[in-house]
C-alpha cells in the first residue's frame, strides 16, 4: 500500500510542441497499479506511464530502467519514442540511470514527443533512426538535456558596464545570467542574408557574492536592461554515453525552416562522450537543420569522441532577394559559455562543398576544439575568446567574429583564409589573434592568392557597433604550403584587400574601422619561397607595425 500512495500521480512536465520542459502536469503522468507496466498514448498529447511497486521496488534497487523496461521492441520497424520518453519521465522523477539496451535499434518517427533527459543516460551499443520525412513538429527535439532548476529574475539590477567584476546581488549559488535591452540593437547583418539586427543580448556567470567570472566577461554596456533572468548551475555532471544515430533527412521545400531534431543540451555542467550521429536519405532539396547536438542558455558542456556528420548544402531566395545557399549544421551553439569538443571528427570528407560547414555559433564564450577534425570554425553573432588546438580544419576554415583572445595552435588550417573576419558582421575582433605552431594549406592546395586574415570593410553600413580588427596579431611557427599558386602570384599577404575603394585619403568611412596596430612575425615560412607581404591594399593598413622576429 505504500508504494501505490507514493507513487499515484506524481507528475513530471514535458512540452510537447517546442522541447522545452516546463510545469505542465497533464503532459506525463506516472501512475502505480497492480499489473505490468504499460504506457498509453490514447489521450492527444499526453503520456500516461503505469508502475507497479513491484517493478518500482526493482527499479529503485537496480538503479537503473531500460527503454524495453517501458515497453520499447528496439527492432526498428516499431515507434519506440513513447516508450523512450516514459522512461526517462520515470527515470528523472526517481533519480535512475537509463540505459538503452545493448545493440536494440530504436526507430523513432516525427510523432511530436520529447524525451527529456534529468539522469545520466547510457545509449550503449544501441542504435535510434530518427525519421525526418513526416514530422509533426520540426522544433521539437527528440532529447531534451534539461535542469532540474528554475530560472527566475534577479532583483536590483538595472544597469551594466562592459567588463564589470561585480555586480551588487546576492544569488542561492553560482547562476548564469542572461541580460536584454530590446531598445539596443546589435549584429544588423548586410548582404544576401541582411536583417535589422537582434536585441543586444549578453551571457555570463555571477557566484552567488555578485562576482563575475571575468573568464567569460560582460561584453556589452547596458544601459538599461529589458530583461534579465538568471539559472542556478547544477553543481554535479550529467553524463551522456554511447549510442548510434542515423537522421533520414527531411525531403521539406528548402527554405529557412529549421529542424531541430536531434539532442537539446539546456542543462549546465554536460559530459557526451562516444556518440555518433550520420545522415542518410538527402535528396536534390530539403529544409536546413538546426544542429543534432544542439547547445543553449547552459554552460560547462563537453563533447567527446564523438563522430558527427555535415549535411549537404541546398539553396534559396535571401532576404535581399537573390540566391543564397542555406547554412545547416550538426553542431549548434548559442548563449552558451565554456563549450568545449575533444576528439571528435565528421564522417564526411571535411574539404567536400557539396556539404556545409559542420558548425555555427551565437551569443558564445570560451569555445574550444581540440584534437578535432572539421570542415569549420564558425561564430555568427560573436564569440568571446575562442581556441582551436590539435586540430585540422577543412573547405570553410575558420569564419567568426568577436572579441578577446582567438588562439590557434597545433593545427592545419584548409580553408582559403587562415582566419576569416564575416563580413556579414563587420569582419569585426575586438582583441587579440594568437597563431602558433600551425599549418596553412590555402584552398586545400588549389591555385589561389593566399592570405591570412581577410574579411570586407566598406565603412558603409553600420552594424551596431564599432568595427574592430585584432588590436595585435602574433604568428610564430606557421608554415604555408602555396606551392599551387597562380602565375602572378607575388606571395601570401598578411590581411586580404578589405576595402578594394579605400586607396587614398579621399575616401570616407561612415562608420570608421579600427584598424591593428601591430603584427608579430616569428618564423613564418612558405613553400612557395616567396615572402610574407603586408597586403595588396598598402594605403589601408600603412599604419600597422609590422615585426619580424
Amino acid at each position: 500500500m505504500k508504494y501505490i500512495i507514493f507513487f499515484f500521480f506524481l507528475l513530471v512536465g514535458i512540452n510537447l510542441t517546442n522541447g522545452q520542459t516546463q510545469n505542465l502536469p497533464d503532459d506525463v503522468i506516472i501512475t502505480s497499479e497492480k499489473g505490468k507496466i504499460s504506457v498509453r498514448t490514447d489521450d492527444p498529447g499526453k503520456l500516461y506511464i503505469n508502475v507497479s511497486p513491484q517493478n518500482a521496488k526493482r527499479f529503485k534497487k537496480n538503479g537503473v530502467v531500460r527503454y524495453s523496461d517501458f515497453g520499447a521492441k528496439g527492432d526498428s520497424k516499431t515507434d519506440d519514442i513513447d516508450a523512450i520518453a516514459a522512461t526517462h519521465a520515470y527515470a528523472n522523477q526517481n533519480r535512475l540511470l537509463v540505459k538503452a539496451d545493448e545493440n536494440a535499434s530504436y526507430y523513432i518517427s516525427g510523432k511530436a514527443r520529447t524525451a527529456v533527459i534529468r539522469t545520466d543516460t547510457d545509449f550503449n551499443t544501441a542504435s535510434f533512426i530518427i525519421d525526418d520525412t513526416d514530422v509533426e513538429n520540426r522544433n521539437a527535439q527528440v532529447f531534451l538535456v534539461n535542469s532540474d532548476k528554475q530560472t527566475f529574475t534577479p532583483e536590483g539590477i538595472s544597469s551594466l558596464k562592459r567588463n564589470q567584476e561585480k555586480i551588487d546581488v546576492t544569488l542561492p549559488g553560482t547562476c548564469l545570467l542572461t541580460a536584454t535591452n530590446s531598445k539596443v540593437r546589435r549584429y544588423i547583418r548586410f548582404g544576401p542574408n541582411q536583417n535589422n539586427g537582434a536585441p543586444q543580448t549578453d551571457i555570463f556567470i555571477v557566484d552567488r557574492n555578485g562576482n563575475v567570472d571575468m573568464d567569460a566577461p560582460i561584453i556589452w554596456d547596458f544601459d538599461e536592461i529589458t530583461a534579465i533572468k538568471a539559472l542556478p548551475i547544477e553543481e554535479n555532471t550529467l553524463t551522456i554515453t554511447g549510442g548510434k544515430f542515423t537522421t533520414i533527412a527531411n525531403q521539406a521545400e528548402s527554405k529557412y525552416t529549421y529542424y531541430s531534431r536531434g539532442i537539446g543540451i539546456r542543462r549546465s555542467n554536460v559530459l557526451v562522450d562516444g556518440l555518433e550521429h550520420h545522415v542518410t536519405g538527402e535528396k536534390d532539396h530539403g529544409a536546413p537543420y538546426g544542429g543534432f547536438i544542439n547547445v543553449g542558455d547552459c554552460a560547462y558542456v563537453t563533447v567527446r569522441n564523438t563522430t558527427l556528420t555535415g549535411h549537404k548544402t541546398y539553396r534559396t531566395i535571401g532576404s535581399a532577394g537573390v540566391p543564397v545557399s542555406m547554412g545547416t549544421y550538426d553542431i549548434s551553439l548559442g548563449r552558451a559559455l565554456n563549450i568545449s569538443f575533444v576528439n571528435c571528427n565528421q564522417t564526411n570528407d571535411i574539404n567536400d562543398r557539396t556539404y556545409w560547414g559542420i558548425m555555427g555559433s551565437n551569443y558564445c564564450k570560451n569555445i574550444v576544439l581540440d584534437s578535432c577534425v572539421f570542415s569549420r570554425f564558425d561564430a555568427h553573432m560573436g564569440v568571446a575568446n575562442a581556441t582551436v588546438r590539435n586540430s585540422t580544419l577543412g573547405h570553410m576554415g575558420i569564419n567568426a567574429i568577436g572579441s578577446g583572445t582567438f588562439t590557434v595552435e597545433n593545427s592545419t588550417i584548409r580553408g582559403s583564409r587562415l582566419i576569416n573576419l564575416r563580413s556579414d558582421y563587420g569582419s569585426t575582433w575586438r582583441g587579440e589573434f594568437i597563431i602558433r605552431n600551425c599549418v596553412f594549406i590555402p584552398a586545400n592546395g588549389k591555385p589561389t592568392i593566399a592570405s591570412l586574415i581577410s574579411g570586407s570593410y566598406s565603412g558603409q553600413h553600420d552594424f551596431g557597433y564599432t568595427c574592430y580588427m585584432p588590436e595585435k596579431i602574433v604568428i610564430e611557427n606557421l608554415r604555408i604550403d602555396d606551392s599551387n599558386h597562380p602565375e602572378d602570384y607575388q606571395g601570401p599577404a598578411v590581411f586580404a584587400n578589405f576595402n578594394p575603394d579605400m586607396i587614398d585619403d579621399s575616401y570616407v568611412e561612415k562608420f570608421p574601422y579600427v584598424k591593428t596596430k601591430e603584427v608579430i612575425l616569428k618564423n613564418v615560412t612558405t613553400i612557395s619561397g616567396r615572402e610574407l607581404r603586408v597586403s595588396d591594399n598598402l594605403f589601408m593598413f600603412k599604419d600597422v607595425k609590422v615585426s619580424v622576429e
